[in-house]
């Protein structure tokens, strides 16, 4: 749909917008001299959860996540802010903003204003500034031929939040859920630009084939994504299994259309978690294979234990030939 609504309308160009909307990638970087570079991004969403403190500590890591898939430093954040004052009483507010202001911080980002109006449902995220050396910066159209794929962080979190919600989830699988939704993603920008990692993205709203299709795309290449080595949040599978589909996934299987081919010994229920909406979700990290293990291990020491090799990627030699793979 946005890119329906956007064709018409021209991008800007300048050569110091170093990344723009062309490929779709996390953020904007524009550069300012050849050390540095700043990264634009901004993300807000409504409530994903009942507790506004937690909502606000998930939906700042969501907004924080585009600058370190980029490979780049948080800086500084302005919250966006659509609350029912009337209808709604402002302690609510002041625990969403709590919450982001401690993610923020445990970033080592600082808030440093925003803008607020009355709106319904509430809605909070962040506008981010980042910085990143131009040479340094991670795109999602540089996978390379013969590279593996590494997935940070479980899928699942739209089913779970789904599930939770017709009350079908434990409490404590979906606290799970919430607390992988929470966690940063700025742990794995140091191990990407220490072992040179050119290409990354992060997993969010049009889930792992989503994303995966527009690092394909980006790319022009293939990208083959075995099913049974996703790692999953538990409950995840079964809940689809019981037909806790979220919509989005739905939406998320058509925009990949049949730029994707799907295995026969693939079932649905992988399938339909491969397109799962997530929030806040890991990031895809497109690495040489001959350092995908000794990035996988330093991945798993620095507090994603659950990353995992999830694929591969390979030139693609005929312009027919679909972007996307699921085995």
């Amino acid at each position: 749909m946005l890119d329906a609504l956007l064709k018409d309308i021209p991008l800007e160009r300048h050569e110091a917008l170093l990344v723009g909307a062309e490929t779709s990638d996390d953020a904007a970087v524009w550069k300012i001299d050849n050390e540095t570079a700043i990264i634009h991004t901004a993300d807000f969403f409504p409530p994903i959860c009942s507790d506004p403190y937690e909502f606000g500590q998930i939906a700042a890591a969501n907004a924080l996540s585009d600058v370190f898939a980029m490979g780049g430093k948080a800086l500084t954040a302005l919250n966006l802010v659509l609350f029912p004052s009337a209808t709604i009483d402002i302690s609510v507010l002041k625990q969403i903003l709590r919450g982001g202001a401690d993610k923020v911080k445990e970033a080592d980002a600082v808030i440093a204003g925003g803008h607020t109006i009355d709106d319904f449902p509430p809605k909070y995220g962040l506008a981010v500034t980042g910085v990143v050396h131009p040479d340094r910066i991670i795109r999602n159209c540089r996978a390379r031929d013969d590279d593996l794929l590494i997935l940070t962080k479980p899928i699942g979190t739209g089913a779970i939040v789904a599930g939770h919600r017709i009350g079908d989830v434990s409490p404590e699988r979906y606290q799970k859920a919430l607390d992988c939704m929470k966690q940063l993603n700025k742990n794995a920008v140091d191990i990407m630009q220490k072992h040179d990692i050119q290409c990354a993205t992060d997993i969010t709203g049009f889930g792992l084939m989503g994303h995966a299709f527009e690092m394909a795309k980006g790319s022009n290449v293939v990208i083959t994504l075995n099913g049974w080595s996703v790692p999953v949040l538990d409950g995840a599978y079964d809940l689809i299994d019981m037909g806790c589909i979220p919509g989005a996934a739905f939406n998320n299987m058509k925009y990949v259309g049949d730029q994707a081919v799907v295995a026969d010994t693939c079932d649905y229920n992988t399938k339909m978690l491969m397109f799962d909406a997530q929030t806040s979700g890991g990031l895809l990290i497109s690495c040489d294979r001959n350092r995908a293990e000794t990035v996988l291990a330093q991945l798993q020491e620095s507090g994603y234990p659950h990353a995992a090799i999830v694929g591969e990627v390979k030139k693609r030699t005929d312009v027919r030939e679909p972007f996307l793979r699921l085995s």
